[in-house]
């Protein structure tokens, strides 16, 4: 399992005062209300970063950092990963799972033949889609619905499907 969570990416600066417009990489642009501290990776550099102000753009959050009050500040971490701490990270329902933590479970249909593993999930707006290679460079398309995904163990590493008819034309 990911110890971090990725939450954003910074796209550019905004304004001259040190702000940063982000994409969220996040269900709820909303998460960054309650968001008070973020770790920054861009290539090698890492830095704790404690979030002072929040605002919305369209479909971006618009940030500002404590100690980063000058567009100079702030600039050189374009494109920079903003993460968050499981323990920061929103509260999940029963049968939500972050993203991260599906990528490379096991694909195992319910007569115990082995699909391949996750390799992405693609976001439909009706249901999510789970990308799953099958080792050969064939790639699977799963709907993330309740007649399809029987079970994730992420503890097992693995998740139980029923392949609905036409899912492997």
């Amino acid at each position: 399992m990911e110890d971090l969570l990725q939450v954003g990416v910074i796209t550019t600066t905004h304004g001259i005062r040190g702000q940063v417009k982000v994409f969220p990489t996040t269900d709820d642009i909303r998460r960054f209300d309650d968001l008070k501290e973020v770790k920054m990776i861009a290539g090698k550099t890492e830095m704790d970063l404690t979030v002072e102000a929040v605002q919305y753009f369209k479909q971006f959050a618009i940030l500002k950092f404590k100690g980063f009050d000058h567009i100079n500040d702030i600039e050189k971490y374009k494109g920079a990963k903003l993460y968050v701490t499981r323990e920061n990270a929103v509260s999940l329902e029963d049968n939500e799972y972050f993203v991260a933590d599906l990528i490379g479970l096991s694909v195992i249909c319910e007569d115990g033949q082995v699909l391949g593993t996750i390799r992405d999930v693609l976001s439909t707006g009706a249901n999510d889609v789970y990308v799953v290679a099958d080792g050969s460079g064939r790639e699977i398309l799963l709907p993330a619905i309740k007649d399809c995904i029987l079970s994730v163990s992420l503890e097992k590493q693995e998740m139980k499907v029923h392949l609905l008819d036409g899912l492997l034309d």
